[in-house]
């Protein structure tokens, strides 16, 4: 009880300060050009007021520009988008951000000295920001889903990188809290947008029976999932200055830093969790299972210097391979490989092949069931910020697709074949596979 009131106090405490200084920190934004809509900038009505969180290469990415955002000079150069506030627990990348950011602002707007946006350590004090309208989210791996809940209880609509969650009781809580809270959600799988649209077209072009009746898709990546080795070591070196240890763990179990902190500490995740996100959510996209319906999950153990294989039979009489199509090239890159009844076609985000090689001349027709079509991610996400309606690739399809990277993973710690059952979130009779749903977060990080 102790612990809970304290953390109220806090969230009151942040509350009351944000109300307080909301005015102080966006008086900058509001002068006269902005407000008449010059200086590259719309006006105030008209613009999304965003926050960053996490600015390594991929935040920093979106919001000053990068190989993720598909934007020229991100974010921060949209004149659809206000950046208020960049976060970090690493003091010199969040310093680095503002900086970059007031001066792309003080540029725009001819306003020397220009300071509306904020920097900070801890992104409580984000999410307590009652001016902000969405944040994005580029983290270590173990803070995607309780960050992103936490915002969307905070009122804030989300675009989060992957991995979306590290486990499936975490990706439940993440539904069941933007259904609840009414908040938009985009999954950072740009392929579902980007690349020409090759993945679309795949997408249409398999589902219209293009290859005839779709037998196998080969993955080209093994699935992934958390699965932490007991901390043993007592090695440890110090904290790098301006660097909150503490809070970079969250949820984790405590260890001391001895040195490495990127995207997940060694030792606490088997299979892949960084790549895997993109293939399967494309799988997931083409294939279009039964979201009810039972799933095989098998494991196959590795030859002589390969990795083990995962299979996944769908209800529908599809299996996918977490392997690649022998001999073809094409699909290690972020793609797959469709084999159906009449042809095949492997995709990635440089290359498109088929055979027979008419399968990709015919063009598709008026008649032919159409996917959803974002032709830009972030655009996506800020027109349905406005709009309210679903993104590309919104919880409930983000989570259906990360959790089959997740059981592929869970077969790969335990090396057998489950069967899982997604209406109940749970493998079928299998107390073992089911406990690796979930752990225990360090408190306070509860959700």
């Amino acid at each position: 009880m102790k612990r809970k009131r304290s953390l109220t106090s806090r969230r009151r405490f942040l509350g009351h300060s944000a109300r307080a200084l909301a005015w102080v920190l966006v008086a900058p934004a509001f002068v006269p050009a902005s407000a008449l809509g010059r200086g590259g900038l719309r006006a105030p009505s008209e613009r999304i007021n965003m926050g960053f969180i996490g600015l390594g290469g991929q935040g920093t990415g979106h919001l000053l520009g990068g190989a993720w955002t598909y934007v020229p000079g991100g974010y921060a150069a949209r004149p659809d988008v206000q950046v208020l506030a960049v976060c970090d627990v690493r003091r010199e990348r969040r310093e680095q951000a503002q900086k970059r950011c007031n001066d792309i602002y003080a540029q725009k707007l001819g306003q020397t000295g220009y300071n509306g946006v904020r920097a900070y350590n801890d992104f409580r004090e984000v999410l307590a920001r009652s001016d902000l309208d969405a944040v994005l989210l580029a983290l270590p791996y173990h803070w995607a889903a309780p960050m992103a809940i936490l915002a969307m209880r905070a009122g804030k609509d989300v675009y989060c990188e992957k991995p979306v969650a590290i486990t499936v009781r975490e990706g439940a809580v993440l539904v069941e809290t933007a259904r609840r809270f009414g908040r938009i959600y985009q999954a950072g799988t740009q392929q579902r947008s980007e690349y020409s649209g090759r993945f679309r077209l795949v997408a249409e072009l398999v589902r219209n029976g293009r290859i005839g009746r779709l037998k196998e898709v080969y993955a080209y990546r093994q699935p992934g999932a958390f699965y932490p080795t007991p901390w043993t070591s007592d090695a440890s070196k110090p904290v790098p200055e301006g660097f909150d240890w503490d809070l970079w763990l969250g949820p984790l179990p405590w260890r001391p830093f001895n040195g490495e902190a990127g995207h997940a500490l060694p030792g606490c995740f088997v299979g892949d969790v960084n790549w895997a996100p993109h293939h399967y959510d494309f799988i997931q996209w083409v294939v279009n299972a039964d979201p009810t319906a039972p799933i095989e999950v098998s494991y196959d153990p590795p030859a002589a210097g390969q990795e083990a294989i995962i299979h996944y039979r769908y209800a529908n009489g599809v299996v996918v391979h977490s392997s690649g199509y022998p001999g073809e090239p094409v699909g290690g890159e972020g793609g797959a490989c469709f084999v159906g009844t009449e042809g095949r076609i492997a995709v990635e985000r440089s290359n498109i092949v088929s055979y027979p090689d008419r399968i990709l001349r015919e063009p598709l027709r008026a008649t032919d069931q159409r996917v959803y079509r974002a032709d830009s991610h972030s655009g996506n996400f800020l027109e349905c910020v406005r709009t309210r309606r679903p993104t590309i690739c919104d919880p409930e399809t983000a989570v259906y697709s990360m959790n089959a990277v997740l059981i592929g993973g869970i077969a790969l710690i335990l090396k057998r074949t489950l069967t899982w059952n997604p209406a109940k979130g749970e493998f079928v009779g299998d107390a073992e596979a089911n406990r690796l749903l979930s752990y225990a977060p360090r408190p306070p990080w509860l959700i």
